[in-house]
């Protein structure tokens, strides 16, 4: 019997959400300086695009290896665990590309938990495959 990822799903639809608001944020910018690609120059409209790329950039794996793990029967704990560390691992990051291209703390933060939500998840896959064969 299939396996619906429900806690991932939740996960995916409050990323869909801040994605959504990210790519508002760099049409607002794009209409408000007039610039029809690219950033022209201007660097607030540098950061809108940096901080939606960078989801669009990393969410995915991270919600596909999140929905692997809840599929194969890691436990609901660690699911939510690791669905809340990348929650608020993309809320930061998306936050500190928004004030500076520059590095910041949350930023940091950001992309360090991120990582780490990845390679847990991809461990406990493995781990779970292996139990299986």
């Amino acid at each position: 019997t299939p396996v619906f990822p429900t806690l991932t799903a939740i996960v995916a639809a409050v990323l869909g959400l801040l994605a959504a608001l990210l790519v508002v944020r760099v049409i607002v910018n794009r209409v408000r300086l007039g610039v029809n690609a690219g950033d022209g120059g201007h660097p607030s409209l540098a950061q809108a695009i940096r901080a939606h790329s960078n989801l669009a950039e990393h969410v995915p794996l991270a919600l596909l290896l999140l929905a692997f793990a809840e599929a194969s029967g890691t436990a609901r704990w660690a699911i939510m665990a690791l669905g809340a560390a990348l929650l608020v691992a993309r809320i930061a990051s998306a936050w500190g590309l928004s004030h500076s291209l520059g590095p910041s703390l949350p930023r940091q933060a950001g992309a360090g938990l991120t990582v780490l939500v990845t390679v847990i998840a991809s461990l406990l896959i493995l781990y779970r495959a292996a139990t299986m064969l």
